[in-house]
Parts: C-alpha cells; sequence; structure tokens
C-alpha cells in the first residue's frame, strides 16, 4: 500500500491509499470542505489533485453530483452515427475519464473504518465487509484513504449483500459479496435450470467454471448434480462457499480457487464467460469484458481434454458482441470448430435487464435486440 500525507490545521496526517480499481495514489493533496465550490473542485481534479473532504458527508455527495454533471456536460457528444463498436469505445473512454475525475474526491476512513465526518452514515460494517480480504495483509492499517466513488459502492455492494437477490429458480436468495458480480441479469440462470443434462449422466458430474456467487453451482447441485466449482478470485470463492452453507448445500458443492480449470473430468462443464471482448477498469468489471475473448477461447480450447466420455460444455454468452461488432458469429462458430467441438443444442432467451428498455442510450438497439444462449458443444469425433 502506498501512503498520502497532507497538512491539516498545521499538523501532518497520513493514511493508507487504498483502490480497488488500482488507481494510483494521488501525487498532490489538499483538504476540501464545505467551502470549495464545483468549478474549483473540477479544475483541481482536472490537474489530478487528491481533494480529502473534511466536511459534511452530504455536502460531499452533492459536490460529487455537480462534478460529475460538469463532466457529463464536458464530453465530446457520442456519435450516433458512427458504428456500434465505436460508439461502444467512445463510450468506455468516456466512462474511464471521468471515473478517473471523479475518484479525486477522497474520504479518510479512522481505525476500525470509522467515518468521522458530519451527518456520515456508520460505514463500519460495510467497510469490514469489504476490505477484510485486505486487512489481514496490511495489519499495520490505522487510518485509510479511499476515494468516494469508491467508499458509496462499498455501501450499495453491502445492501445487495443484506438483502440478497431473489432466483426463482433456487426458491431462494444469493448474497453477493463485494467484488463479486451479482446474478440480477436471471435469465442465464433460468437457462441453467431448465437445459437437459447429457443423456448417459442421470447424477452427473460438473465442472462450474467461474462460479462467482455460486449460484449457478447450487442450481445444478439442486438439479442432482455433484459440481466442482472454481474461481480466480478468492473473494469469489469465499462469496460462494457462504452461499451454499446458507442453502444446506456445502456437501454436494466443492468449491476452490483455480485459474479456470480444475483437476480431472466432469461429464458437463459450464461456464459464464465475461461476453464482451473489451479491457476491464475494475475488479468487478473482469465479469463483463474480457480482452481479446481470452477466457472465451481458453474454454473452449480446453473443453474436449476435460469432458468425460459422452461428456458435453455448456457455455453462456450473449451476443452483445456481435451487435456491437466487437466479434463475429462466423468468428465465433470457426472457433468452436478449430477447438474440435460441434454443437449439439441451442437455447436462447431475450434480456430482461433495465439497460434493454433506456430508449436515451445510444446502444439502445443492441441492447434491446441482445440475446443470451446457452449453447450445448459436445466433441466433434
Amino acid at each position: 500500500m502506498s501512503t498520502l500525507s497532507w497538512t491539516e490545521n498545521r499538523s501532518v496526517y497520513t493514511a493508507h491509499w487504498h483502490s480497488e480499481n488500482g488507481a494510483p495514489a494521488p501525487a498532490r493533496i489538499v483538504v476540501a470542505d464545505d467551502r470549495m465550490t464545483a468549478q474549483t473542485a473540477h479544475r483541481l481534479a482536472r490537474a489530478g489533485t487528491g481533494l480529502v473532504w473534511r466536511g459534511d458527508f452530504h455536502n460531499a455527495r452533492q459536490l460529487l453530483r455537480a462534478l460529475d454533471r460538469r463532466l457529463r456536460r464536458a464530453a465530446r457528444p457520442v456519435g450516433r452515427d458512427s458504428s456500434p463498436a465505436a460508439v461502444f469505445h467512445q463510450q468506455r473512454v468516456a466512462q474511464a475519464e471521468r471515473a478517473e475525475m471523479l475518484g479525486r474526491l477522497l474520504i479518510v476512513l479512522e481505525p476500525g473504518y470509522s467515518l468521522g465526518l458530519r451527518r456520515a452514515p456508520d460505514v463500519r460494517s460495510a467497510c469490514e465487509h469489504a476490505y477484510a480480504a485486505v486487512r489481514p495483509n496490511c495489519p499495520d492499517i490505522q487510518r485509510m484513504c479511499v476515494s468516494l466513488t469508491e467508499l458509496l459502492g462499498v455501501l450499495s455492494a453491502y445492501q445487495w449483500h443484506c438483502n440478497g437477490v431473489e432466483i426463482p429458480a433456487l426458491g431462494a436468495r444469493i448474497h453477493p459479496d463485494y467484488g463479486v458480480f451479482s446474478p440480477v441479469r436471471g435469465e442465464y440462470v433460468d437457462l441453467v435450470a431448465g437445459a437437459p443434462f447429457p443423456a448417459n449422466a442421470q447424477r452427473p458430474s460438473v465442472f462450474d467454471l467461474g462460479t462467482g456467487t455460486g449460484v449457478l453451482a447450487a442450481v445444478l447441485a439442486r438439479r442432482g448434480a455433484r459440481v466442482t466449482a472454481t474461481d480466480i478470485n478468492p473473494r469469489a470463492v469465499a462469496c460462494a462457499e457462504a452461499n451454499l452453507d446458507r442453502l444446506g448445500l456445502t456437501g454436494l458443492v466443492r468449491v476452490g480457487e483455480a485459474d479456470l480449470w480444475p483437476e480431472g473430468r466432469a461429464d458437463l462443464i459450464v461456464c459464464n464467460p465475461p461476453w464482451l471482448p473489451a479491457h476491464p477498469t475494475s475488479a468487478l468489471e473482469l465479469a463483463i469484458y474480457d480482452p481479446g475473448s481470452t477466457v472465451l477461447h481458453r474454454f473452449l480450447d480446453g473443453l474436449r481434454h476435460h469432458l468425460a466420455p459422452h461428456g458435453e460444455g455448456w457455455l453462456i454468452l450473449s451476443d452483445l458482441a456481435e451487435r456491437l461488432e466487437l466479434r463475429s458469429r462466423d468468428e465465433f462458430r470457426a472457433r468452436v470448430a478449430a477447438s474440435g467441438l460441434r454443437v449439439a443444442a441451442r437455447y436462447d432467451t431475450p434480456p430482461r435487464h433495465p439497460r434493454a428498455s433506456d430508449s436515451s442510450d445510444p446502444l439502445y438497439e443492441a441492447r434491446r435486440d441482445e440475446v443470451t444462449s446457452l449453447w450445448r458443444l459436445v466433441p466433434n469425433d
């Protein structure tokens, strides 16, 4: 962890810098409070200065909203006549630039994750939930500095964690942890809940690759499968284990940290990889963005070598990348064939998420027409 230092009331303060998306610590720090205008904050943020907030918490949120409005007004208009790929990349650049600027409004967390600002909420439980994986590696943490945008994300994630997400296919709730992608797009869960198991396996052995919250592992276990679930993210492994324990499925699912593949072979291998070939800007975005379709290609290339005889793979994949002209259907099918696979069947479902009905989005038509598919893949022998 790097350390920030600043002068306040003629005293020097220090804090450990923490950023979940890997943003570097600001080189220069100034103290900001309720007297700072949005214009001044915008100018300082543009210059790369970090603003350590010492005023009222609600005023900090108002300043953040004012900065966001200024940045959106100053952004270059998205060219609606451009290709979908060009519009997508322009949006990603604008989002990254805005996140960088907004991330310069900073909050100091005192020992125990307390927040000593006027009208501040009690953030201790939410921060303990989010940062428990960080603290053991830094036992000397006293004061910690994070961006306000990150802290608001921590608070929002903690609400999702406490409330959980209703999964009709389970008749229960899944509780996502901070930094683990929430299964709010339930259409892909329904596909896995309804697809028939391989004909030769009444109680199949299953690999669930990139398990996340463990939602698909739980659905498959409830259907009678013996499941091995993996994830490269240690937060996801802990989250999946906790969810499976709540559901009483601990004895039916084995969860482990792995870079995709566990040891051995399985009758059924399920993978819901990131669906857009673009660069993520945070750990959470790794569930959505896959540079060069690397995870997709690794799944396809390795599937034959990890299937038991007469086994099959289930690939859950949105076609949004194709509609945005980031990857073609011909390219995908060629990769399937080159991996020694063929498509045995495909089940489709339309989107049900809110962005599919947001007509103000320049990519509205692609999102509206998006289809998520479960591809049943078998060796081409």
